[in-house]
């Protein structure tokens, strides 16, 4: 399962609301090859099921991820930062072993 934190929801909501997305649109984290630390999170809005979806909603945020992403991202909390470091979705991986400095990629 994933968690989101009030921040990650606002902004997503907000995202939402730009897009002029219906109900029909839920959020699909994933994982992919490639980054410095070999794995790289993805974000997007998708109103398309594939096989093996894993469904999960918080806050009122519909979820999607495929199988394998869910092996890598089991208990992740995903936040939202406006500061001065930087702005932008992070997850917060409890299975990743490293990250890299930005954020963005992840080994496990």
């Amino acid at each position: 399962m994933i968690t989101i934190t009030d921040k990650a929801k606002n902004k997503i909501d907000e995202l939402v609301q730009q897009s002029a997305l219906d109900n029909t649109y839920f959020l699909r984290v994933s994982v992919k090859g490639g980054g410095c630390s070999g794995l790289s999170y993805n974000l997007d809005f998708d109103n398309e099921t594939q096989k093996g979806d894993q469904f999960f909603e918080d806050k009122g945020i519909k979820i999607a991820l495929d199988m394998k992403s869910f092996l890598y991202l089991a208990g992740t909390e995903l936040d939202f930062t406006d500061g001065l470091n930087g702005k932008g979705f992070n997850f917060n991986n409890p299975n990743a072993s490293r990250s890299c400095g930005c954020g963005e990629s992840f080994s496990v």
